[in-house]
């Protein structure tokens, strides 16, 4: 055990919402204090590293309330319960984009904020026989609109020096991407 592990005590579920729960945990601290902890619930998500045919790489820009703005990420969506990441990444990819992965493999897996989440990120970098721009249909959730985009290597790099891009799991992949890196696979998929 870390010299540096807290000790949960009890916890009690302060909001269970479709998609997040909050709980207020009670924990020994190492110097033996307690304290609290707000944490989100999360049942972890995915996304996804397209480049198409041409070298570009995909985005989709879409409106997020939470930061009252548009944004442009990669691909993505949450687990639904029991599901495997690999298949959620190929059901993402085909519902936000209409594209169908011919290979997709697990690139890393992270936190997005464990300072009050314990939602996990995959990061998959897929490929897809068509290597055309996205002209297919969309499959998205009844209040999910979004708009698919392809962009080079030089639009990439001016939107991150302009700030852009400003999503965390879109600057993992995107730093990725950028550094030549689209056949990083982990060995723990």
């Amino acid at each position: 055990m870390s010299e540096f592990h807290e000790t949960l005590l009890r916890t009690e579920r302060v909001f269970q919402g479709r998609m997040i729960a909050l709980d207020q945990d009670l924990v020994r601290l190492p110097n033996g204090r307690e304290s609290t902890r707000e944490v989100v619930r999360h049942p972890g998500a995915v996304c996804i590293l397209l480049q198409d045919g041409l070298g570009r790489l995909c985005l989709v820009r879409q409106y997020r309330h939470p930061v009252g703005k548009e944004l442009y990420e990669l691909p993505a969506g949450k687990l639904d319960r029991g599901e495997d990441p690999q298949s959620a990444a190929a059901r993402e990819l085909y519902e936000e984009t209409g594209r169908l992965a011919t290979v997709i493999r697990h690139a890393l897996t992270f936190f997005t904020t464990p300072g009050f989440t314990d939602e996990v990120m995959h990061l998959y970098v897929a490929e897809c026989d068509d290597t055309r721009e996205k002209t297919g249909e969309l499959h998205l959730d009844d209040d999910e609109f979004l708009a698919v985009t392809y962009h080079t290597r030089n639009e990439v790099q001016a939107m991150l020096a302009r700030g852009a891009l400003v999503d965390a799991k879109t600057l993992i992949g995107v730093l990725l991407w950028l550094g030549g890196n689209m056949d990083l696979v982990s060995s723990g998929a």
